[in-house]
């Protein structure tokens, strides 16, 4: 043991300058990450915010009864489950599909302007994005419904109808987050050893089949990291851009636990119900985490951890 600290001393001092590199890092998880973790101690009250915890009355469970027994929870856990399948459906292998598209493209004029172009929409606030599909889709000047009036076609009312809400999002999604997404895959490609292209052209391979058995197969070790992260990050499902696009002829499709939470928590204050129902949604992450990677290292030979 004592040869084994030893060891570990011996490593800080070596690399102690990339120590000092981790701190400013380390100092921000502590502060904001694992600091903040103190106040889920509000689910198990009935938590008054002038009072604080000591002239709080201790409830135990009863926040989490009353979530499960409300007639919000099956719409909320459905809404959340059913906006998370449709990114993971289509905004988690479009960028894989791009980063492909990108490396194999011959003019790395085009090949650099389409990364940026599908860049770039990553770093527009996301009230600005949500404010551009509101107008975009506006049934009086909206763009879409302005071709619409041109072929004759009545105005459809996007935002209000709950039958557009989830495609409407997804497509919203997919458009700011896919070139942002794409680098992590871009990176894993730019080291894959050129030789293996090099032997499949000799053995006659076209592009498909590079594409098919080098290209996807080397990077599957980073697809499945991505997929796994993504499983935890899935029922957050962005609720801030849900926020803004919403309303209360929408709520059928488009409320989920944590727009849930923000109602009950922000415009109710019912702090103890909204804190219950946020670890109520970690959870589930925390369930979905770990199947994705049980079944990832079962499937593939490849997990998280």
């Amino acid at each position: 043991m004592l040869h084994r600290k030893e060891s570990i001393a011996h490593r800080v001092w070596k690399d102690w300058d990339l120590y000092l590199l981790l701190i400013p890092g380390f100092i921000w998880y502590l502060l904001f990450c694992y600091k903040p973790m103190v106040g889920l101690r509000t689910a198990f009250y009935d938590y008054n915010v002038f009072r604080g915890f000591a002239g709080s009355t201790f409830v135990g469970f009863a926040n989490f009864r009353d979530f499960i027994d409300s007639p919000d929870f099956i719409r909320t856990i459905k809404n959340t489950l059913l906006i998370a399948f449709w990114q993971m459906a289509i905004c988690f292998p479009v960028p894989i599909i791009l980063a492909v598209a990108i490396t194999e493209m011959k003019c790395k004029f085009v090949s650099k302007l389409t990364q940026t172009a599908t860049f770039l929409p990553y770093f527009i606030s996301v009230v600005v994005v949500c404010g551009m599909v509101v107008s975009f889709l506006s049934p009086s000047t909206g763009i879409i419904n302005l071709l619409r009036g041109k072929l004759g076609l009545e105005p459809i009312y996007f935002i209000v109808n709950p039958h557009w809400f989830r495609p409407i999002y997804t497509l919203m999604t997919l458009w700011q987050t896919a070139g942002f997404n794409a680098i992590v895959y871009i990176a894993a490609l730019m080291g894959i050893d050129p030789e293996l292209y090099e032997a499949a052209i000799i053995d006659g391979a076209g592009k498909w089949k590079r594409i098919l058995h080098i290209t996807l197969p080397s990077i599957v070790p980073t697809i499945v990291t991505m997929f796994v992260m993504n499983i935890g990050k899935m029922v957050k499902v962005g609720y801030e851009s849900i926020l803004l696009l919403y309303n209360p002829s929408t709520y059928s499709v488009a409320d989920v636990i944590s727009t849930y939470a923000f109602r009950v928590g922000i415009e109710n204050g019912n702090y103890g119900l909204a804190t219950a129902a946020g670890l109520f949604e970690a959870l589930v992450a925390l369930v979905l985490v770990t199947f994705a990677n049980k079944l990832s290292r079962k499937l593939t030979e490849s997990s998280l951890w």
